[in-house]
């Protein structure tokens, strides 16, 4: 063992040391950090509203590198955490290989997939992210005067992919002959923690004309709003309501409700119900923000446009693509 991962080791288990009451919760929180202003941050917030509105207490974890992952699940499950929820499709693995090892204990992956018949004591939560995406793509094409608009996305991967895919399928809707420029910031872990690249990426597709961009990238996306911000185009959030990052540049974020997911999790404890839980815009698990930061870009027009597509989705009657079920997309080539 090096001596970082011995490092990385003794500060997981000084986290993980103080005493703790049986059957509290657990969170662990991909890498990134909880305070990316994005996915992990909801995750925090769910977990923080739901103490302050139950007086339970929890215990959470920040991840410093992939070694961490089995480490800290079975840490929070011999000291008797339960439920352990965690962030991240990256903590899938990890979970499925200890899992049996603690039956008595619920596992949460947010993101993830584990295999419900074989591991009957976990819970995925997967999100229709492409819904939510596709409502932030009609807004993005209507806001437009360019009619050219961007995504970044953070690690190449299906999950942004799907992102990705639902945003174009929104602009298309609303403009048939608008131009989507789409680029990923990498294809490993550090694709979410690069915001020098992300501004990079921003500034590349405004010079094609973008004016305005869609940024899935954890905290990448940071640097692509700044500098979607600085050049005086819009910027759309994810995940979190990222709106009051730049107050009227922010066109909208697309929200995940990551913090729901958690505190839901939190509040069900040992009596969790385990499988796969999928949330949509039907059960209000994605959706966009209109707040005091940018109800000024957002005509009733706008809205009411959006709000029609919204119902005919949850009807059925609009179907948006998933990227992740065929690996394609109609309206955009990776």
């Amino acid at each position: 063992m090096t001596m970082m991962k011995t490092v990385l080791g003794t500060a997981a288990a000084l986290a993980l040391s103080a005493g703790a009451a049986l059957a509290d919760p657990a969170l662990i929180y991909d890498l990134g950090g909880k305070f990316d202003k994005s996915f992990n941050e909801a995750a925090f917030n769910g977990a923080e509203r739901w103490s302050e509105e139950t007086g339970g207490s929890y215990r959470d974890i920040e991840l410093q590198s992939e070694a961490q992952r089995e480490q800290a699940l079975r840490r929070f499950a011999e000291r008797g955490f339960n439920p352990i929820i965690t962030t991240g499709f990256s903590m899938s693995t990890p979970i499925a290989n200890i899992a049996a090892d603690y039956p008595d204990t619920k596992f949460v992956t947010i993101d993830g997939f584990v295999d419900p018949e074989e591991h009957p004591n976990v819970l995925s939560i997967l999100f229709s992210e492409h819904q939510g995406s596709f409502l932030v793509g009609m807004l993005a094409a209507m806001a437009s005067e360019s009619d050219t608009v961007g995504f970044v996305g953070g690690m190449d991967i299906p999950l942004i992919r799907k992102f990705a895919c639902g945003y174009a399928q929104g602009v298309k809707a609303v403009n048939e002959d608008a131009t989507v420029i789409s680029n990923m910031t990498g294809t490993t872990p550090a694709a979410w923690n690069d915001p020098v690249k992300g501004s990079e990426l921003a500034q590349a597709q405004i010079s094609q004309g973008a004016d305005v961009i869609f940024a899935a990238a954890g905290g990448t996306g940071l640097g692509v709003l700044q500098t979607v911000a600085d050049e005086g185009a819009h910027g759309i959030g994810v995940d979190s309501n990222q709106n009051y990052l730049h107050p009227d540049q922010m066109l909208t974020s697309m929200l995940k409700r990551v913090d729901v997911a958690v505190a839901d999790a939190m509040e069900a404890g040992a009596d969790l119900e385990t499988g796969v839980q999928v949330l949509g815009l039907a059960e209000d698990g994605v959706g966009y923000a209109v707040d005091e930061y940018n109800e000024s870009l957002i005509t009733e027009e706008m809205a009411a446009a959006v709000e029609e597509a919204k119902a005919q989705i949850i009807s059925g009657e609009i179907e948006v693509h998933d990227y992740t079920s065929d690996d394609s997309c109609p309206v955009l080539d990776f």
